[in-house]
């Protein structure tokens, strides 16, 4: 059957079922979801169409983050997946997905930090 991004599928504006006058094409194909988890760096290259090429993240274990208060980014570690707002299978699983929130290594922010404001954070 395959994944199709098409409308014609669907019902018109009125109710109205739609006459199927041509096939499914190339440019409405649709591809299985990543369902990247936390793991060592796996991609995988996929075809698409004109010759070009996606990359599709299957395990990742680092990611780069933003500080948004601070205006700093650093690539960091990622740890575990705390929330995900759609699915709870999701975070037992440690699946990344958009809009998850994640636990990461404060390491990069901590050290970026040290060195900007000249004051240790943590110390007793």
């Amino acid at each position: 059957m395959g994944i199709g991004r098409d409308s014609r599928h669907k019902r018109n504006l009125t109710g109205a079922r739609r006459n199927l006058h041509q096939k499914k094409r190339k440019f409405e194909l649709g591809r299985p979801a990543a369902m990247t988890r936390i793991g060592t760096k796996r991609i995988r290259l996929i075809r698409t169409l004109g010759g070009n090429t996606k990359r599709r993240a299957l395990r990742l274990d680092t990611g780069n983050f933003s500080w948004g208060t601070e205006t700093n980014s650093a690539k960091a570690k990622i740890l575990d997946v705390v929330y995900n707002a759609s699915n709870n299978e999701l975070v037992r699983t440690n699946t990344l997905v958009k809009n998850s929130i994640i636990q990461i290594d404060s390491a990069p922010f901590r050290q970026w930090y040290e060195k900007h404001d000249n004051f240790a954070i943590g110390g007793k």
